[in-house]
Parts: C-alpha cells; sequence; structure tokens
C-alpha cells in the first residue's frame, strides 16, 4: 500500500519540514486527496495517512464545525475516541484551562503544534484533575478557533525522537486554512434543554491574496457561554434553612460549567514567494477569555478559621489588649450586640460561597524562511513566541484574619508562560538504491521557557490582626501569592537530531530517528525511534514502531506554589491542601528532591487493510513510563513546619491541614488497541460517509513508593479515564440536504471526589442543514440529541450537593440544542 516517494531536487519540501501550509498546496482542486496528506510523523512530503509507519488519524476542518459546542477541546473528544476532557466545574485555576488526555496520559504528555511548530504550554498548573491530570502543565488548544481549521493530524505515538519533550502519547498537529481567496461567516447560538448555559459564536474565516505572490487568511470567533447549575441543595444548607436562617441561597453550591465572557479568538496565517526558490511564512494566534465559576460552600456555623472553632463559634476580639472583653463563650448573636467582638456572621450571614476565576490572554507568533540551498538540501529557519498568562480574581469571600476591615473581593496575583523557539531544519534526498530516495533530515532547535508568578494585592496575601485567634490568613479559597512566593524562573536547552526515511525495497518503508537534548538544569537526554511498513498485498499492509520518550518537568512544576480548598469524603468537610517546590525545605524532610525527567518506551504494532470498499486500520500500543512527575500524597503538617513555610513566602500555611509536592516516584504502563474504520457510498442521497472509532486503554501502576503515592492517587491513575470508547458517525448529502448522525460510547470511570465507580453510558448527536443557496445555509442540531445524563451521585445532598460526577467524560448537563447559519463567499 505504500507509494513511492521521490524527493526531486527543486521541491521545497514545506510539509515535509516545516509542515506549514504552502500557497501551491492550498490551490488543489482534490480537497479529499488534500486532507488524506500528513505533514508529521515523517519528513517526506506527499506521504498519506495509510502509507505512514504509524498510525495518523486526519480530521478535516468541517469536522469541528458541524458541532454545536465552540470549544475546540470538547469538539476534539467528540471525533477521536482515545481524546478525553470533562467540564471540571470546581477545578481550581484547570476551571480556566481544561486538562485533557491523549491515550490515558497526562495532558503534558500530549505535543501540540500548529502548522508543525511546538505550540507553548498554557500558565495553568492543574492541581485538581481527578488524578491522572494532577499537576499537569499543558497546552491550551480553547484558543484556536474551529473556523480557522484546514485539518488536524492526531500522531497516536511516541515521537519524542522526533520532535523533543513531551511527545509520549502522541502529536495533535492543527493545519491552519491558506486560502488567498474566499471564506465564510457563521452565527451560531443555543442552550441545554433545562434553559440554561446559553452561548453565540460569530465566527469568520477571509482568505486574501498577500502581493502577487503570497496569500493571507484571517480567522475570528467572538462569544460568551452562561454558566450551568445540575446541583441539588446540600443537607447542611437546607437544615439551616429549616432553622430560621433565611440568607442561605438555594443551591448553597452551584455544580455546573463556569461563565465565559468575552471570549475572542484570533489566527492569522500567511505566506509569499520571495523568489529564487524561497518562501517567507507567518502565522500566529491571539485571544482573551473572561471566566467566572464557583467554589465550596462556606457554612455559616461549621466552616472553621471564618466561622466556628472546631464545635464552637469562632468571636474575634477585635481590641484583645484592654481586657475589658475577651469574648470568650460568646455566640455569633453575642458577638452581633457587641462593639468589640466580631462574627462574620455580620457580613455573610448566611455563609457564602465565593466565586473565583481569571482574564485569560494568549498569544503566539511564529515566523520563517524556508527555500533550497545550491546543492539541494531544502531548509526552514524559524522563530517562535508564545505567551500565556492567566490573572486570577476571587470574591465573594474574606480574608477573615482582616475581621471586619477585609474586602469581599481580590486579586490573587497571576501566572505566566513565555516561551521561544528557534529551528533550523535541513533535509535532502539521496539515490542509495533504494526504491525511493533515502531522505536525510537533520536539524537544531533552541527553547527557552519561562514561567511567573505575579504577587497579589496585599489582602489576598496577608496575615491580620486576628490570625492570632484562629481567623484564616489569606483570601479565603485561594489564597493570593506573596512577595516571596512571587518570582521569575526560566529554563533553556537545546537539541539536534537525524531523521532517515525510504521505501527500502516497493512497499517497504523504513524509517529511523535519533534525537539529542540538553537540558540546563537537569543534562543531557538521548532518544530515538524505529518504524516501519510493510505492504502484504495491494490491500493489506502491517506497520509498526519502537521509540524511547521524555518529558521534562516544566519551570512551573519545580517551583509553583499553590493553595486548593478539596473536599474530604472522609471527613465530610472542607479542606485546606497546599503544594510547595519539592525543593522547599519542608519538602526535603519528605523526601522531597530536585525533579527529573519522565522516561519512555514505546511500542506499535498494526495493520491497513481493505475489506470490500471498507478501509479498516488497527493498532496496539504499549507506553511504558518512568518516574512520572506528579504531585505526592498530602501530609499532615507540624507545627514547626506551618512556621517554616510562612517564612518561605506560603502566608496561609497557617491554615493548612495538608501539603505536597511534586515528585518522580511512580511507574505506570499503558496500553490499548485503536480501531479506525471508514466508508463512503453513492447508495444513500447524492454520497455517505460511514466512519467508525474505537479506542481501549488501560493504565496500571507497575512500581511506587507507598510514602508519596496513595492507594487512591493509584485508583485514579488506572480507573479515572473510561476503559473503552467508540464514535460511529455518518455524514450524508441529499441535494440541498445535509444529514449528521454520530454515536458516542463512554466505558465506566472511577470518581474519587464521590468515593463511586459510575456507569457509562450512550450518547446521540444528529444535525440537519438546508442550503438555500450556493453560498447560504441554516443548520439545526443537537448535542446528547436523547437528554441522557450520568448516573447520579447517591450521596450528592449528604456531600456538596453534586447531583452528578463532576468528572463524567461526557458532560452532566444534558441536551443541547443549536442553531447555526452560514455564508460562503
Amino acid at each position: 500500500m505504500n507509494k513511492t516517494t521521490n524527493l526531486s531536487t527543486p521541491t521545497l519540501l514545506a510539509a515535509a519540514i516545516a509542515a506549514a501550509s504552502s500557497p501551491v498546496f492550498a490551490q488543489q482542486s482534490d480537497t479529499r486527496v488534500m486532507e488524506e496528506v500528513i505533514t508529521i510523523g515523517t519528513r517526506v512530503e506527499g506521504r498519506t495517512a495509510t502509507d505512514s509507519a504509524v498510525p495518523i488519524d486526519i480530521i478535516s476542518g468541517d469536522d469541528f464545525m458541524k458541532q454545536g459546542d465552540s470549544d475546540l477541546n470538547s469538539l476534539l473528544r467528540n471525533v477521536v475516541p482515545s481524546y478525553n476532557v470533562n467540564t471540571q466545574p470546581i477545578s481550581d485555576a484547570a476551571s480556566l484551562v481544561r486538562p485533557a488526555n491523549l491515550r490515558g496520559l497526562a495532558p503534558d504528555h500530549t505535543l501540540v503544534l500548529v502548522n508543525g511548530k511546538r505550540r507553548h504550554r498554557a500558565a495553568v498548573i492543574a492541581w485538581l484533575g481527578n488524578g491522572v491530570s494532577d499537576g499537569a502543565q499543558g497546552p491550551d488548544i480553547s484558543q484556536i478557533p474551529a473556523i480557522a481549521l484546514q485539518q488536524v493530524e492526531v500522531l497516536r505515538d511516541g515521537a519524542a525522537a522526533q520532535y523533543g519533550s513531551d511527545a509520549i502519547a502522541g502529536v495533535i498537529n492543527f493545519e491552519l486554512k491558506d486560502s488567498p481567496d474566499g471564506g465564510s461567516v457563521e452565527v451560531k447560538a443555543g442552550q441545554f434543554y433545562e434553559g440554561d448555559g446559553r452561548q453565540y459564536t460569530v465566527s469568520g474565516n477571509y482568505g486574501m491574496p498577500f502581493t502577487s505572490q503570497g496569500f493571507a487568511n484571517v480567522s475570528f470567533e467572538f462569544g460568551a457561554q452562561e454558566d450551568t447549575d445540575r446541583s441539588v441543595q446540600r443537607d447542611d444548607a437546607a437544615a439551616l434553612i429549616a432553622a430560621g436562617n433565611t440568607e442561605v441561597a438555594d443551591p448553597a453550591q452551584v455544580w455546573g460549567r463556569p461563565e465565559i465572557s468575552d471570549d475572542l479568538k484570533t489566527v492569522v496565517n500567511m505566506g509569499v514567494e520571495l523568489g529564487g526558490g524561497k518562501e517567507f511564512y507567518a502565522f500566529g494566534n491571539y485571544g482573551t477569555k473572561t471566566v467566572d465559576g464557583g467554589f465550596y460552600f462556606r457554612n455559616p456555623e461549621t466552616r472553621s478559621a471564618v466561622f466556628a472553632n472546631g464545635a464552637d463559634p469562632l468571636i474575634g476580639d477585635l481590641d484583645p489588649s484592654n481586657g475589658l472583653d475577651s469574648c470568650a463563650g460568646f455566640s455569633h448573636a453575642d458577638a452581633l450586640s457587641s462593639a468589640e467582638c466580631f462574627s462574620f456572621q455580620e457580613i455573610f450571614p448566611g455563609g457564602f460561597t465565593p466565586r473565583f476565576g481569571g482574564e485569560v490572554t494568549d498569544l503566539s507568533g511564529v515566523t520563517g524562511v524556508r527555500g533550497e540551498l545550491a546543492n539541494g538540501w531544502a531548509y526552514d529557519v524559524s522563530a517562535g513566541l508564545g505567551y500565556n498568562d492567566v490573572d486570577f480574581f476571587i470574591y465573594n469571600t474574606v480574608n477573615a484574619s482582616l475581621g471586619p476591615q477585609t474586602p469581599t473581593a481580590f486579586n490573587p496575583g497571576a501566572y505566566t508562560q513565555l516561551e521561544k523557539n528557534f529551528n533550523l531544519d535541513f533535509v535532502k534526498g539521496y539515490d542509495v538504491g533504494f526504491a525511493s530516495e533515502l531522505s536525510v533530515a537533520t536539524g537544531l532547535e533552541w527553547r527557552d521557557e519561562t514561567f511567573e508568578i505575579t504577587t497579589g494585592d496585599q489582602p489576598s496575601y496577608e496575615i491580620g490582626p486576628l490570625a492570632s485567634q484562629g481567623f484564616s490568613a489569606a483570601s479565603n479559597g485561594f489564597p493570593g501569592f506573596g512577595p516571596l512566593a512571587g518570582g521569575q524562573w526560566s529554563r533553556s536547552n537545546y537539541a539536534t537530531y537525524v531523521d532517515l526515511e525510504a521505501d527500502v525495497t516497493e512497499g517497504w518503508l523504513v524509517g529511523l530517528a535519533l534525537r539529542v537534548e540538553d537540558f540546563e538544569d537537569f543534562g543531557t537526554t538521548t532518544n530515538g525511534k524505529l518504524a516501519t511498513n510493510l505492504d502484504i498485498t495491494d490491500s493489506f499492509a502491517l506497520r509498526g514502531s519502537w521509540s524511547t520518550g521524555f518529558r521534562a518537568p516544566t519551570p512551573g512544576q519545580s517551583n509553583a506554589f499553590n493553595v486548593s480548598t478539596e473536599f474530604d469524603l472522609a471527613l465530610n468537610d472542607l479542606v485546606n491542601n497546599g503544594t510547595i517546590p519539592s525543593t522547599n525545605p519542608v519538602a526535603l524532610l519528605r523526601g522531597g528532591e530536585a525533579l527529573d525527567p519522565e522516561k519512555s518506551t514505546n511500542w506499535t504494532l498494526g495493520a491497513v487493510f481493505t475489506v470490500g470498499a471498507i478501509d479498516i486500520t488497527v493498532d496496539y500500543f504499549n507506553i511504558e513510563v518512568e518516574d512520572r512527575i506528579a504531585p505526592s500524597q498530602l501530609y499532615s503538617l507540624t507545627e514547626a513546619e506551618v512556621d517554616s513555610l510562612v517564612a518561605s513566602g506560603v502566608t496561609s500555611a497557617a491554615n493548612l491541614q495538608n501539603f505536597r509536592f511534586f515528585t518522580n516516584d511512580f511507574d505506570t504502563t499503558t496500553t490499548g488497541v485503536d480501531i479506525v474504520a471508514t466508508y463512503s457510498t453513492d447508495m444513500v442521497g447524492d454520497n455517505t460517509d460511514i466512519s467508525l472509532a474505537y479506542n481501549q486503554t488501560q493504565t496500571e501502576v507497575d512500581q511506587f513508593s507507598p510514602e508519596t503515592i496513595d492507594a487512591t492517587r493509584i485508583r485514579e491513575l488506572e480507573e479515572g479515564l473510561p476503559e473503552s470508547r467508540w464514535t460511529l458517525s455518518s455524514n450524508t448529502a441529499v441535494g440541498s440536504w445535509g444529514f449528521l448522525a454520530r454515536v458516542s460510547s463512554y466505558d465506566d470511570w472511577f470518581d474519587s471526589e464521590d468515593g463511586q465507580v459510575y456507569s457509562g453510558e450512550v450518547l446521540m448527536d444528529a444535525e440537519v442543514s438546508y442550503a438555500f443557496t450556493d453560498q447560504a445555509s441554516v443548520i439545526l442540531g443537537a448535542q446528547n440529541l436523547l437528554d441522557q445524563y450520568p448516573e447520579e451521585n447517591p450521596g450528592a445532598a449528604g456531600g456538596v450537593g453534586n447531583q452528578y460526577s463532576q468528572f463524567s467524560p461526557f458532560g452532566f448537563e444534558g441536551g443541547f440544542y443549536y442553531l447555526r447559519t452560514r455564508y460562503e463567499f
């Protein structure tokens, strides 16, 4: 099934060495052929997905537009079964940048490219991610508008030997549209069957000439999303209302997706021929959004360090030096009538539920020149910059240690990620007697990344005068970053690689890659890859690969501080858990040390074959990851350790019950099978495309230290995601009508917050379109057409009010219907 590919001397090999689109390529009339051509996993131009030695899914841009959601994470989940992402209703910063998992591994085990160039990671570290994503710092693909996409390639294999750090689970490459003319405008609006979660987007794409020798293609999307509520009233809140407290909200705590406003996404892609076989290209994005979500309810009778001190009311003495009134034994009612004694029921008589969010800014740009030297070597030289900033806010809360002087809105500070990349790539074909030329690719890369913590406003981290009386310091729910916690940490690395590929004989492809990378903080790593594709017959081929890989710890994981308020199932109460750097003196006492890179070994074995008119691929994969980086288990703090943390800048440590730190302390093996089948026919309507995609993934923790990883965390890693998923879709065109149906199946999953295993479900999506003219069309659709909900949480009312598992892999908000209107020109 391999097609012999020769590397002719005049070819620029743009897709091979830069994976960036060229104007010539954009003008091909056969879009189906164009979509089959891959630009990742190989440095040979023109190879298709079925010819590849490794499994690669190709999803057209239209597959993302024919959905109701606007978040690219959700759109990708709906069409790629090995990709998982959930709603993240109360997950600290992970609610702002949702962590996603490819093939059961962490978000930062997947390398993301745009036009073949590395995309920067987000500033957010997912402190709460149902175990699998805990502590991960991956990229934010939600900043890319779907209308900007020409196609998306998902490489389901380890590729660190080709692309560097993070490419353990695989590589996702987003190819941007590059047409020099035409465009489209779309308006979309929808809401959930429950009547909430209304959202709208206005998006557009426009291609234009850039001089007579180039193109500029511009895309934008602007929208907003209201929040949703799938809560039941908590028993403790209901009891307060029954006892006469009319200030308690119903529900006291909201479970649902957060509100997103001012959601702007823009993308520019351009290129121009410079003459003499050279081409200049540039692309980038700019996006902003504001995310506003909820936190846990603070009970006005029992919330420790704000309203209560154990079983007793917590009453503050505003002037303990005068000796006139110590407030000892006072109730909240007594304090309300005293000028010297203070209760937070004066400010929040019904308790309070903090609102938390952030303003996200994302910016990237890549520019480069590619061409061919006189000796026949094609080259690509490029430089890139990526920036992601999350400026946090929290309101409807207090710094309890400030007493009545506390603000109720705070700016806790910001996380910022800045990355710089420089790449120099070369490729040339040599005739060495094989069935095809031997492609020889080599290159250099320099990369620098910086993580910064910006200090919050003083009340967000201040230790106020009532701290000595047991009142919590810092903004309750998400403490601000103090001057000692703030800072900037950078790391640079250099890499070089060699990549060889050829059809050794007709129908036998062999590829070999070797990469050496040096990091300034932990040294050098060397990784290799061997891959092959062998035609057995004209309609049956075998393929396989073996590779080693790595993932370097990020500067953020090595240096960040964080405090999360989490629900402790055993205590049935909220606790404050802190994460500190692994080299903090307190962490060192519990085995903390400087982080090392993770190491991986991947191998795959698959088949590509045709049965009648059905094209089928079946691939088995095995991924072993050693020294995985993740937060340790929680440790209780001693009084001396609390004092040490306060001295190191964690001013809220006086109210911490537990702490943890990042560690390299467990190994996993992830195995599974991917099956993809496609079929096209004109027997139904003008044309019908049917596809089936199935994924089965299982992770086992092979080795761990009981001192740092506990049994719950192991179960999260092994059972936190569905073991199997499949998607069956049909797309039919009948004259001016179009019909889309998609059935998705999700297996069981474990939710550690509820201590429950939830049953899987089957969902159906549908879309009907009608084209009034060649340009104008209207589309009516529904996601989760049959309004399917996950299994209910049996302990919702007695716990924190979540009617459904917050980690449901398909959400928990029921059906969503939408209307799209589209105009193409």
